[in-house]
């Protein structure tokens, strides 16, 4: 009988007691005790089943559930005579950072300074002890009455040394999303003060604290060492790119397909593997992600389940801002295309505004790429990785990012879009200008200097953004070489000689290749718009942009040529075109 698939559940006592559907995660115990290491970071992608784990960890180590092995009979861990042995057998620490989502330092603070509060407040048992002194109990209560009186980077450490001496055996320490908070502090603002209290709360629980025995910490990405890691030396890093617990978070294939045929749904393994197949953990390849998976055996639909789980709105800000080579880059990677890139694991939030292989980090650690290959350490000594984007799901869900950036409540976007590939000038100057309007900044077209961004790349980067949804009409292209020079973009119709195409568009007609060039007005050179537009179009003929196009077949006859010409907000577009009969 197929077991009930309970959506959202962190709890492994709960999912153990009701018995709904769980995949036996427990040799990732065995594993992580086996090596030995003291403190273990391990960095997984989102919804990948890193808090269940941990909470998979404290109820078979926790001295709190001593005597409940009940909860692993029948698992793997529990064919091993001792690990049953030492189950229950720990004191254990375990807090998560997952809600620490201040907008200021002062906010921060307070939130992770209520976590401790929790873990004292639940271990008030300490203070009827005689374990610890009347001053240690003293100062133990003093905390809880006023904590924000009080440096609370050393009171884990403080927690550890009680329980400890209570227990007569070293602690456990749990840290779930430790990152969570440097996101926010990056995006909002305060990521210098963050650093300065975690590298201080970090050092005094995992490194100068004789009380530990081990610790373990997840989260989204490997934030560098030089940041908050800087004085553990005993650190053991697991990234994305590890063969360390690469089967330990995710569903392998064999597990995706058995849970499929459970559920009486064997047919669909092959449009499962599309939508929720790709990720890869070190050499494990064909990783599913679990909260997709279990959606999909709840709903037994296709949709972006793990897509839409949260805003992704830091990767939405650096991919929009970012320079107009990196969203080339994207478009190459929505088209099916891999990327040849230098990575750096560790995560430098404050320079993922000026690198672009921040940037590519940042993504393949939060899932939304994949390593297909890496050439190690090539002739110029770095390891170059070959990336793509993770699968389907990912896909669908930057192609709806990416529309929703262009969205005005008139919907002038499309509009726009329809009037370009019909050749309506007119039109397309009303509609570019409305959008243009109404969700651009004067920074955004400034060309100043900490902007990163010259004009003409924000338009590029801007209206190659306005094509997303005609990829089922046309091939996009930018920046490549055709004739004597490179077009800015090029759209090569898909049916060359057919009316048939998809979309919004009025039928009756084949559709036209595209050529657009951008152009900033230059006050040396010219006077007016009209001048600007009319040396983009100028460029367009004398260097031959209709080379490539007429290559793959389209009729030369049947080649539309824009030229776009831009003063701050300001745009003007004019053309030529000539239709085939």
């Amino acid at each position: 009988m197929a077991r009930v698939v309970g959506i959202g559940n962190q709890s492994f006592e709960s999912i153990r007691k009701k018995d709904t559907f769980y995949i036996d995660k427990t040799a990732f115990i065995k594993e992580w005790w086996e090596n030995e290491d003291i403190v273990t970071l391990i960095t997984r992608p989102r919804r990948f089943g890193k808090t269940l784990n941990m909470d998979m960890l404290r109820c078979f180590f926790s001295n709190e559930y001593k005597d409940r092995g009940e909860l692993f009979e029948g698992l793997n861990i529990w064919e091993d005579e001792k690990y049953r042995e030492i189950q229950g057998a720990y004191p254990v620490i375990f807090l998560s950072f997952a809600g620490i989502k201040g907008n200021t330092f002062e906010l921060s603070r307070k939130q992770i300074s209520d976590r401790i509060i929790d873990l004292y407040e639940s271990n008030r048992f300490l203070l009827k002890s005689d374990c610890i002194s009347d001053t240690e109990k003293a100062r133990y209560i003093s905390f809880l009455e006023n904590p924000m009186d009080e440096d609370i980077s050393f009171k884990l450490n403080e927690l550890s040394n009680y329980l400890s001496r209570y227990y007569k055996k070293k602690v456990i320490i749990l840290l779930d999303e430790y990152d969570t908070p440097m996101q926010e502090a990056y995006v909002n603002g305060y990521w210098e003060e963050l650093v300065a209290f975690t590298r201080s709360l970090f050092n005094s629980t995992f490194k100068t604290n004789p009380y530990l025995e081990r610790a373990i910490m997840t989260g989204i990405t490997r934030v560098s060492k030089e940041s908050i890691f800087s004085d553990l030396n005993n650190l053991k890093v697991i990234t994305v790119t590890s063969d360390e617990y690469s089967k330990c978070f995710g569903f392998t294939e064999e597990e995706v397909f058995d849970a499929l045929d459970e559920q009486e749904l064997s047919s669909e393994k092959e449009k499962v593997k599309k939508w929720y197949d790709g990720f890869t953990f070190g050499t494990s390849k064909d990783v599913y992600n679990p909260w997709s998976i279990i959606n999909f055996l709840d709903e037994k639909k296709y949709k972006t389940y793990w897509a839409d789980s949260s805003s992704n709105g830091l990767v939405s800000q650096l991919i929009q801002q970012g320079s107009s080579k990196t969203k080339v880059i994207m478009e190459e990677l929505l088209e099916g295309k891999s990327i040849k890139t230098k990575l750096d694991e560790q995560i430098v939030f404050n320079q993922l505004d000026g690198s672009s292989e921040a940037i590519w980090s940042l993504l393949l650690a939060s899932g939304y790429l994949k390593v297909d290959y890496v050439d190690f350490a090539n002739s110029e000594g770095n390891n170059i990785y070959e990336l793509s984007l993770t699968n389907f799901e990912v896909k669908k869900m930057f192609e709806k990012m990416i529309d929703n950036w262009f969205k005005t409540r008139d919907d002038s976007s499309s509009e726009f879009v329809s009037a370009l590939i019909q050749g309506d000038l007119d039109a397309m100057n009303y509609y570019i200008n409305e959008i243009t309007a109404n969700i651009f900044s004067c920074f955004d077209v400034a060309g100043k200097e900490e902007s990163r961004i010259r004009p003409e790349n924000f338009y590029h980067g801007f209206v190659l953004g306005l094509m997303v949804d005609q990829i089922d009409n046309y091939i996009i292209t930018s920046n490549r070489e055709s004739g004597f020079g490179r077009y800015d973009i090029m759209l090569e119709p898909i049916n060359k000689n057919s009316a048939k195409y998809q979309g919004s568009i009025p039928t009756g007609r084949i559709l036209p290749g595209i050529i657009i060039e951008f152009k900033v007005i230059n006050p040396r050179k010219e006077n007016t718009l009209e001048e600007t537009v009319e040396a983009a179009l100028k460029q367009i003929e004398e260097k031959n942009y209709d080379a490539e196009l007429i290559g793959r077949g389209v009729n030369p006859s049947n080649i539309h040529h824009y030229g776009f010409a831009f003063k701050g907000k300001e745009v003007l577009i004019d053309g030529n075109r000539k239709d085939a009969s």
